[in-house]
């Protein structure tokens, strides 16, 4: 008789949701690629579920070209209008826009500091965060370390990424453990 594994209670949903604890919510992401994709999709979430925006995930890679940030930089007016049309995404001008704004300010803290991953990860001095945590009435919505980094991220012109949306970048890219003491993932 197999034992089903403990996890954090936020991700029983479904399958979905239990691969994406398992796989990657708070694995450290030094991936610039991927640094990227969390930043748009986190931003894409705000107002919304993480759920909602998990599920078209593939849709989203789809649509903006697989989050490559130089092909986003260079998104023109009739690019974001056909985008605006994509029932796969959200559709939302603000949000679409953002991708594109953001790409553009991605591309420039590459050009600064070597890569995205430098730069993201000074603000937890390059090793990951870990909480304690025994249930979502631990989990916090933002930190100082959040405030901090969307205050430089719209300081260097992105969008959609206030202190709530970082503190969620943050758990997704592992740059904060968040997973409950009990939670398999948990480090010890």
């Amino acid at each position: 008789m197999s034992k089903e594994k403990i996890r954090c209670s936020w991700c029983l949903k479904d399958d979905l949701y239990k691969h994406y604890h398992d796989e990657e919510w708070g694995v450290p992401l030094h991936d610039d690629d991927k640094l990227f994709e969390m930043l748009c999709l986190e931003g894409a979430q705000a107002g919304l579920s993480w759920y909602t925006v998990l599920s078209k995930r593939e849709n989203y890679r789809k649509a903006f070209d697989g989050f490559d940030a130089r092909k986003i930089a260079k998104y023109n007016h009739q690019k974001v209008e056909k985008l605006l049309l994509d029932t796969g995404i959200i559709r939302n001008r603000l949000k679409v826009n953002a991708f594109v704004t953001n790409a553009k300010a991605f591309l420039a803290v590459q050009k600064e500091f070597g890569s995205f991953d430098k730069y993201i990860w000074q603000f937890v001095n390059g090793k990951p965060i870990v909480n304690s945590l025994k249930g979502m009435q631990d989990v916090q919505a933002k930190t100082p370390i959040s405030d901090a980094m969307s205050k430089d991220l719209l300081k260097r012109g992105f969008k959609f990424v206030g202190s709530t949306i970082c503190y969620a970048f943050m758990q997704t890219t592992g740059m904060v453990d968040d997973h409950f003491n009990d939670c398999w993932k948990k480090k010890k």
